[in-house]
C-alpha cells in the first residue's frame, strides 16, 4: 500500500540522485535556481514586478541545492513581516500584496523539501496561513475548500469573479498544477484570465501533490479519475456554480492529469487544456534523462521510497488509453523541442483523441511557455487557452486542427 514519504534520507532514494547530485549543485552555482526552469519567473508572474525584484534578489545567495530552501525561506518570513506590519497599519492592498509574494516564496521553500518531514509541514502551514491572508484581502471572494476524498479531503481555493453571480450560477474550470507549482501559483492576483472572463476558477492540489500529499494522499496510476468525480460532486452541491458547464486546465504533470479528469468527467466537461506537455509513457525522458529532483519528487508524491518500486508503479503511466476516452474538446498546448516530454509522444495523444481537437505547437520552445520567440511574437499561450476555453464554455463549437506558431508569430496550419 501506498504511504507519504517521510524518509529521512531522500538524497538516498535514487541512483541518479546519488550520483548527480553534484552535478546539480554545480549547475546552481553557474545558474542559480534556474538550473533547470525559469523558477523565479513562474513563481514571480502571478504577482507582478514587485515580486519579480524580490525573487531576483535570492538568485545570487543560491550556491546549491541545500541552499534553496534556506533562502526562500528567509525571504518567505522577511515578506510575511511586511504583510503583518501594512495589515496592522490598515493598508490592506499593500498587505493583500505582500501576503501573496510571501506565499509564493514559503512554496519555493518548500519545493526542495523532498520528504515529508517537519520543515516540509511547516513550510506548508505558512503558505496556507498567508495565502489565507491574501484570500481575506483579495479584490474578488476566495474561498478555502475541501472537497471529500478519501484518504483524506483534497484542498483547493475556489475564485469568484467580482459581481453579481449570472442566473444558473458561474460556469467554472479547474485549474491543476504539475510536479513543481501548487494551487496558490495558478491563480493570479490581479488580471486573472478566467475570473476576468467571467468564469470562476478552482484550484486544486489533487492527490500527490503539494498540500494533498502532506494530507497523506498519494497519487496512484489512477486516482485523478476518482478525484474528478469527487469534485464532479462537490460543484453540483454547491449554489452559485454551473455544474452543467466546467471546464479543466492542465499545466507540465497536469497536461497528464487533465486528460484523466476529461476521461472520467465525460459529458459533463466542456473542454480541457493540456499545457507544458508531460505525455511520454512511463516519462522515461523526465525521469531518467531530465535534472534527478524530478523522480526523487514523484516518488514523494507516491509514496514510494524504494527505486525498483517506483520503476513498476510508473510503467502504468500511459496518457494514450485515457486520451481515447475522452468526449470533451481538447486543445494541447507544447513546445517543439519540450526537454521532459518529446512532442512525437503528445502527437500520439493527439492522434488517440477521438473528440474535436487542437494541437498548437510553439517552434523551438522547450516545456515552460514563457520569455520571447513565438510565445512572444505570437498569441500568447495564456489568453489563447482562456479564449478557447470560455468558447467551450458558451457552448461555441470547437475546431480540429493542427497548428505551429513560428518565431515571427505566424500561426500555419499543419496537416491533421
Amino acid at each position: 500500500m501506498q504511504q507519504p514519504v517521510d524518509d529521512s534520507d531522500p538524497d538516498g532514494r535514487t541512483r541518479r540522485w546519488r550520483e548527480q547530485r553534484w552535478l546539480v549543485d554545480s549547475l546552481i552555482a553557474e545558474h542559480g535556481p534556474e538550473f533547470d526552469q525559469p523558477r523565479s519567473l513562474i513563481f514571480s508572474a502571478p504577482a507582478g514586478f514587485e515580486a519579480l525584484a524580490e525573487f531576483q534578489g535570492i538568485t545570487p545567495r543560491i550556491r546549491k541545492f541545500a541552499d534553496m530552501h534556506r533562502e526562500y525561506a528567509a525571504a518567505a518570513r522577511r515578506r510575511e513581516s511586511k504583510a503583518w506590519a501594512f495589515a496592522v497599519e490598515r493598508r490592506d492592498v499593500a498587505a493583500r500584496e505582500s501576503f501573496f509574494i510571501a506565499a509564493q516564496l514559503w512554496a519555493c521553500a518548500r519545493w526542495p523539501r523532498l520528504a515529508i518531514d517537519a520543515l516540509h509541514r511547516e513550510y506548508t502551514a505558512r503558505l496556507n496561513e498567508c495565502y489565507a491572508q491574501y484570500a481575506r484581502l483579495a479584490p474578488h471572494a476566495i474561498e478555502k475548500v475541501d472537497i471529500p476524498f478519501e484518504p483524506a479531503p483534497l484542498p483547493a481555493w475556489l475564485h469568484r469573479p467580482r459581481g453579481e453571480a449570472p442566473a444558473g450560477g458561474w460556469p467554472v474550470v479547474v485549474y491543476l498544477p504539475g510536479m513543481d507549482n501548487n494551487k496558490e501559483q495558478m491563480v493570479a492576483m490581479y488580471g486573472e484570465r478566467m475570473l476576468e472572463r467571467g468564469v470562476a476558477v478552482l484550484a486544486i492540489d489533487g492527490p500527490g501533490q503539494c498540500e494533498a500529499i502532506v494530507r497523506g494522499i498519494p497519487v496512484t496510476a489512477s486516482n485523478h479519475a476518482d478525484a474528478a468525480l469527487a469534485v464532479l460532486a462537490w460543484l453540483e452541491s454547491r449554489p452559485g456554480l454551473d455544474a452543467a458547464r466546467i471546464g479543466v486546465r492542465g499545466v507540465s504533470f497536469g497536461s497528464y492529469f487533465c486528460l484523466q479528469w476529461a476521461a472520467a468527467l465525460g459529458e459533463r466537461c466542456a473542454g480541457v487544456v493540456a499545457s507544458y506537455v508531460a505525455h511520454e509513457p512511463a516519462l522515461r525522458t523526465l525521469f531518467e534523462s531530465a535534472s534527478p529532483t524530478f523522480k526523487v519528487r514523484f516518488m514523494m508524491m507516491a509514496g514510494i521510497p524504494d527505486e525498483s518500486a517506483f520503476d513498476a508503479f510508473i510503467a502504468q503511466f500511459d496518457p494514450v488509453p485515457w486520451a481515447g476516452r475522452i468526449s470533451a474538446p481538447v486543445l494541447i498546448q507544447a513546445g517543439e523541442e519540450d526537454e521532459l516530454s518529446p512532442l512525437r509522444f503528445t502527437e500520439r495523444v493527439f492522434e488517440a483523441i477521438r473528440s474535436p481537437r487542437e494541437l498548437v505547437v510553439y517552434e523551438g520552445h522547450k516545456h515552460v511557455l514563457r520569455g520571447g520567440g513565438a510565445v512572444a511574437a505570437g498569441e500568447n499561450p495564456d489568453t489563447q487557452f482562456a479564449d478557447w476555453l470560455l468558447d467551450r464554455l458558451q457552448g461555441r463549437p470547437p475546431v480540429t486542427r493542427r497548428r505551429m506558431i513560428r518565431l515571427n508569430g505566424e500561426a500555419v496550419l499543419k496537416p491533421l
